[in-house]
């Protein structure tokens, strides 16, 4: 019998000797028992759109209340901005709601062609160095399922998003020590003739911590032994850099990595994703990525990423707003004693380390009116459980010090310093 008080969801995954329904059974009575315990913090039904507060209603309630929303990755506020919301409508207008094909046989329209000139030229490319894709996660999981087979070797940052993992379940794979330098070096070394293809795979700005990758080091590494770079940098885009484009920007290597991989659902306030690579592998996984040739394409609403890209250099303040906020509450956060590791972006997490005593602090939370993540295994370390935020630009200074004093008072109440 699985033990509620110290399980997780991954305990979940596979239980040996129990088909289907009874995991589903026993999973279910879990979630009971979560919510019990007021841990029921997922998948909480909004009842407004993404913005600094939101109207959302909890699990068992019948009505939503407004929170200071931490749990959008919206960090220009552009889901809200009228000329991307504009621009949509107007996809909409000229072409309908959707591609009803997949790119390969009938459904690539001109708005495609504009998105992927686009998002190739913010990245200073021409037009053929770039591919979209429905979402930021098969961005990376299909491409890498065309990219890597079986007899290449994926080398992947033990922190990289799921997607990253699941795009090399076809290819053999080694993981190395987040953001650790002698184990990938010790890897590349080892590994060095015996695969066809070795690819190094990267976050620029990673999706838990908010911390950076040493891109520069990690590129040194990958061409002293003859690899590849793959960085998926949907965090860092808009975020980091002079001028938004990245970790890549900030560390003067745009034009250096084999493939850069983002979202459209973050800084870009749609759905979708790009790989941004030389000609001949976009036009390579355009023809053999299955998403490419079995999934209908993105819905002409599409047309609000490309405003979206536009406002990044038409109107910086928003890059330079979110960059305050997320000093003014970093600096508060740690002025209180918590925990808030190397984080460099809008992802801020408090690490508490106690899953029960994190799921305490997502409760206390909602009740003092603020959404922010209860995030535990197997998304981090058992021990490394926190409460993760992501702040936009358009969060106001005294939604900001709401968040730091009922941090003050939880902290005190769980004795988290």
């Amino acid at each position: 019998m699985i033990d509620f008080n110290q399980a997780t969801f991954k305990d979940f995954e596979n239980i040996p000797r129990m088909d289907i329904r009874q995991r589903s059974a026993i999973f279910c009575q879990f979630l009971e028992f979560m919510e019990e315990n007021g841990h029921m913090n997922y998948r909480l039904l909004n009842e407004t759109g993404c913005a600094p507060e939101m109207k959302t209603r909890l699990t068992g309630s019948d009505n939503g209340e407004t929170y200071i929303s931490l749990v959008s990755n919206d960090y220009l506020g552009f889901t809200q901005h009228p000329k991307v919301k504009q621009a949509a409508k107007d996809g909409i207008e000229k072409y309908g709601t959707g591609a009803g094909a997949s790119p390969l046989i009938g459904g690539h329209f001109e708005y495609h062609e504009l998105l992927e000139k686009k998002i190739a030229a913010f990245f200073r490319k021409p037009a053929d160095h770039s591919v979209i894709f429905t979402t930021g996660y098969t961005a990376n999981s299909a491409s890498l399922l065309c990219l890597l087979q079986k007899e290449d070797l994926a080398i992947i940052d033990m922190a990289v998003h799921a997607s990253v993992h699941e795009g090399c379940i076809l290819t053999n794979k080694k993981t190395f020590p987040h953001n650790n330098l002698e184990s990938l070096e010790h890897i590349l070394k080892i590994s060095k003739d015996k695969y066809r293809t070795k690819m190094v795979i990267t976050d620029g700005v990673f999706s838990q911590d908010g911390d950076v990758a040493p891109i520069a080091d990690i590129l040194y590494l990958t061409r002293k032994y003859g690899a590849y770079l793959m960085v998926d940098d949907a965090h860092g885009v808009g975020v980091i850099g002079q001028t938004g484009r990245g970790v890549l920007e900030r560390t003067g290597l745009l034009d250096q990595v084999d493939f850069l991989t983002g979202t459209f659902s973050k800084t870009f306030a749609s759905i979708g994703g790009y790989v941004i690579a030389n000609p001949d592998d976009i036009k390579f996984l355009k023809f053999q990525s299955r998403q490419q040739i079995f999934s209908a394409t993105s819905a002409p609403s599409a047309l609000g990423i490309v405003k979206a890209i536009e406002l990044i250099d038409e109107e910086p303040k928003w890059k330079d707003d979110l960059n305050k906020n997320m000093d003014y509450l970093k600096k508060g956060l740690t002025k209180l004693g918590l925990n808030v590791g190397t984080t460099e972006s809008a992802i801020i997490p408090v690490k508490i380390g106690d899953p029960h005593k994190t799921g305490d602090a997502g409760r206390m939370l909602l009740e003092r009116g603020i959404n922010a993540n209860p995030i535990l295994y197997p998304a981090v370390a058992k021990k490394d459980a926190r409460i993760r935020m992501s702040l936009s630009a358009t969060h106001t200074k005294e939604q900001l010090d709401k968040v730091l004093d009922a941090f003050d008072y939880i902290s005190k109440k769980l004795n988290l310093v």
